[in-house]
Order: structure tokens, then sequence, then C-alpha cells
């Protein structure tokens, strides 16, 4: 594990995923159809942890492709405003589109409408992944969509070996959308031949638990994956808290309960805010737990990476919470 926590605490992180463009209905409360107006920023699972890894004062660079237009530029330029490198953010042209996702600030029946047809990200090739300064970075991160399709599964992979190469550790989240994928099973393989290749491995009880073949089957899964020497897994159950397999050890956490104005967007805090606390020299169960109180501001807001918060905002909010609870 030290390499892996070595590398954490250097702070400069590359990252692969899409970016997309978000459009979340206003005010707070208004259903999708029913809107008069649409807020837009900046989405996508691995642009949301790169901006809020900036928030929190940590380095990263995001790798993907985008399409070359105004939606594709609009994502480059939130990218920046949020202090995310975009050396690596290729625009191909064609009738590859940029991802657009239409959601709300609603709990209940929440509907988040993706359009994913020809996606641009999915075209990031091994000559994208080869031009990366591996040895810049002191760790790499990947969110699970990225293998749903080629070229980008295939070069990602690739990622993975220059990464391996460059002597730096490999932080995975399954991230696993369904539309995104052929099938089941070929999402089921890809995935764990992803988290077995990976030095952490963060994920939720459903999705250890498709890969296991059966949620019953997923904790088990997890810490399987947790015997390889120096590998962090992190097993979440959402309002339980969660479960995290190091050095033989099991650490369970609990979460910061919020009045919650939308599901989406928490992993991907619950990622940043782990990396960047770890990298700010918090042991690992009090960076679980920054990481979990991250997670409870953004879904206590609009939008995703808007709502993604800086050190000031967490350390508010961690002073004004009671301990974390795991009911």
């Amino acid at each position: 594990m030290s390499g892996l926590i070595e590398g954490i605490r250097k702070n400069k992180f590359v990252v692969f995923g899409r970016a997309g463009m978000d459009m979340f209905a206003g005010p707070v409360g208004t259903k999708s159809e029913d809107a008069e107006m649409f807020h837009a920023d900046l989405g996508g699972s691995s642009a949301n942890i790169c901006a809020g890894l900036c928030k929190l004062g940590s380095s990263s660079a995001l790798v993907t492709s985008v399409s070359d237009d105004a939606v594709g530029r609009f994502c480059i330029n939130r990218l920046q405003k949020y202090g995310v490198k975009t050396e690596y953010v290729r625009s191909v042209g064609g009738e590859f589109r940029t991802s657009l996702a239409v959601y709300e600030s609603v709990l209940e029946d929440f509907q988040n409408v993706i359009y994913r047809n020809e996606a641009a990200d999915f075209q990031v090739t091994d000559a994208d992944v080869d031009q990366v300064n591996y040895g810049s970075f002191s760790a790499l991160i990947t969110a699970g969509t990225v293998f749903a399709a080629e070229p980008s599964r295939g070069s990602t992979f690739r990622s993975f070996e220059n990464a391996r190469k460059a002597g730096i550790p490999i932080i995975f989240d399954i991230d696993y959308r369904p539309y995104s994928w052929p099938s089941a099973q070929i999402a089921a393989d890809v995935l764990t031949r992803a988290g077995e290749q990976s030095d952490m491995i963060v994920g939720n009880d459903e999705e250890f638990g498709f890969m296991a073949g059966g949620i019953e089957k997923g904790m088990d899964m997890a810490r399987d994956l947790a015997t390889q020497p120096g590998r962090i897994v992190i097993y979440k159950m959402g309002h339980e808290g969660a479960v995290t397999f190091a050095d033989g050890e099991e650490i369970r956490t609990g979460i910061y309960p919020v009045t919650a104005v939308k599901p989406n967007g928490a992993g991907d805090s619950f990622m940043a805010g782990l990396l960047a606390s770890i990298a700010q020299g918090h042991e690992l169960r009090e960076a679980i737990l920054r990481g979990s109180a991250c997670a409870s501001i953004v879904v206590s807001k609009p939008g995703c990476a808007p709502s993604m918060p800086d050190l000031y905002t967490l350390e508010a909010f961690l002073a004004s919470q009671p301990s974390p609870t795991t009911t």
C-alpha cells in the first residue's frame, strides 16, 4: 500500500474518461418536463473528479476526446475554469458528439436523461494515451465507462501499461453504466479485468455484485481483490456507509446525513475528496470520511461539478456535523 499512498500524496493526477455537458432544471424541485430554465455546466464522471480534485487543491489533467463543436468547446472552457489541465483533451470531427445529461434537483422519480449516441469520448486512441507524460504525474485515475467501447477500451488498458512502466499507481472507479455497454457479460468481464490491474478500486455494492454475478457475492469479491498486496478496495453501501479493505484490515465508516436534492454526483465527489484528503496527509480512515462528507455536500446542491466543495466548504461542513452514522 505504501507505493499507492506515496503516489497519491504527491498530488498530481492524470484522469481518463469522459467530459460532458450537464443541463439541470431550475429551481430546485422542478421536474425537467416542467422547467422553464436549465443551468449548464461541466459533467461526466471523470471531468467531475478532475474538477473536485482541483477545488480541493490538487492537480489534475484529463485525457479524453470531445466533439469539435460548441458543446465540446464548452466542456474544455469549463474544465479550464475549474483549473483542470486540458492539453490531453482532443477534439474530434465527424458525427461524434460530446455527452449531454439532462436532469433535475428532485429525489422522487428522479430523471437523468443521457444522450450518448456516437460518444466522442470513446474515440480516445493509443496515440492519445501514448502522448501523455506519465512521469510528470503521481497517479492515474480512470472511471469504468471508458472500457465500454473501442477504441477507448484498448487505449485505456494501454495507459495502464504505460503507468506501470512509469511506476505510478492506478486508481479505478468502477462506475458501471449499463446503457454504455453492448452486454452485461462483456461489462462484467472487462471491469473485472480492469480491477485486477488496479491498485485502488472504488465501487458500490451493486457494482461489485454485478461483477461477481450476484449482489450477495459482491463483498466477497471486494475482499478477494484486496488480497493483492498493496491494494485498497473500497466497498460503498449507500446509507450504510462503506467497508474498506486494506493490508488485511476492514475499516468500516459511516456517512453524513443531509437533506438531498438529487442522487447523482456523490461517487465522483467521494473519489475527489478521498484522494485529496490522502494527499493532504490524512490517514486512510479519516480520508474516507472526508470523501463521504464531499459526497453529502454534492447531493445537497444542484449540479455536479459546481457543487463539488472547496477545502473551506468541506472543513465548514465537517465542523457543523455530528459523528457520521451508518443508519
